[in-house]
């Protein structure tokens, strides 16, 4: 059964929009970040490490967002022509910003943690006019990602952004990356990430993310059918609530609840995992898959990138996925 409908006569499969920030993750493991030395440096930020696994997997991307006026932003430029991603919609700041920071610290497999330095970050400068109509008009998919809102002038950029891919029909994806300290208040967040999802196809978040949507709402039992069933009276038509370890849960617009089973994995870090599900579940669906093999499918590259130090630079291939999944099946890997 087909759940959404991707329109076929568009140049660029996928354009995605919002944070475009640097990735330090530090190379000795197992201690906590105050006895870390040396880190590794990657791009980073949610929607461009979507956008990264998107092109790995052969799709013909382009992104939509601002970089600081100094080495840092040109290394993110680059890095994303150098993996086949448009970068026409990649404007350069003039107001002196700077690129965001994420220093992650790898305590265990399980014990990650991340510092932010977002101050007059660079990727929340984005204004409406910098957004390219003809840059969505050509795309089938529009992905957004909530830590875009937190700010003006990136906050009406996105709604703009929004605005073109409705006129011109793209499906309209958010991914719901709520990052707290980028926001004034749980409220502000709410409201902002509620009146983005009214306008969206596909929404992907934690079971925590829809809570903090909730906060004016009465859902005390955090009920995902109550979640899902509010975006099916709006323009969803998949709602994706992640519940950790649990697995994710697809409902659609026949209240139907979609699992998957999961896969065992050597874990390094827990970073990247939302992500790199994203881009496999997206391909997937795109592909004219049923939701569980595309589910599935997001899930191995979940636990490809997990297994592996950095976020962008291991995103995986279609064939990376594909042996990862037989792999498993064959019982080769084992939960670390």
């Amino acid at each position: 059964m087909t759940y959404v409908s991707f329109p076929t006569n568009k140049p660029l499969d996928f354009v995605a929009i919002g944070r475009l920030c640097i990735d330090l993750n530090a190379n000795e493991i197992h201690r906590p970040m105050e006895e870390t030395m040396t880190f590794t440096k990657y791009v980073g930020g949610s929607p461009a490490n979507i956008t990264i696994g998107m092109s790995r997997l052969g799709l013909n991307t382009a992104f939509i967002g601002k970089v600081a006026n100094d080495q840092m932003g040109r290394f993110i430029t680059d890095y994303l022509q150098r993996n086949k991603i448009d970068t026409a919609g990649v404007v350069t700041d003039t107001t002196g910003a700077v690129t965001g920071l994420a220093f992650t610290e790898i305590k265990s497999p399980t014990d990650c943690s991340i510092l932010m330095y977002r101050d007059n970050a660079a990727d929340l400068k984005l204004t409406p006019n910098e957004v390219q109509e003809e840059l969505i008009a050509q795309a089938k998919v529009l992905l957004i990602s909530g830590t875009a809102l937190a700010k003006s002038p990136s906050r009406e950029a996105v709604v703009q952004a929004l605005n073109y891919a409705k006129k011109h029909g793209a499906v309209i994806v958010f991914d719901l990356d709520y990052r707290p300290y980028t926001w004034t208040s749980p409220e502000e967040t709410a409201v902002y990430y509620n009146l983005a999802a009214e306008k969206c196809d596909i929404i992907l978040g934690t079971r925590e993310e829809f809570d903090m949507m909730e906060c004016f709402e009465s859902n005390e039992s955090s009920d995902d059918k109550v979640t899902a069933s509010k975006w099916f009276n709006h323009s969803a038509k998949i709602v994706i609530i992640k519940h950790g370890k649990e697995g994710s849960i697809a409902y659609t617009q026949d209240d139907e609840g979609h699992r998957a089973k999961s896969f065992p994995a050597k874990v390094v870090k827990t970073f990247g995992a939302g992500d790199s599900y994203a881009a496999g579940f997206l391909y997937g669906v795109m592909q004219g898959w049923t939701l569980e093999k595309s589910m599935e499918f997001g899930s191995a590259a979940a636990c490809i990138v997990i297994s592996s130090h950095s976020c962008s630079d291991a995103m995986p291939t279609v064939n990376q996925v594909e042996d990862y999944i037989e792999r498993c099946n064959r019982n080769e890997i084992t939960a670390s």
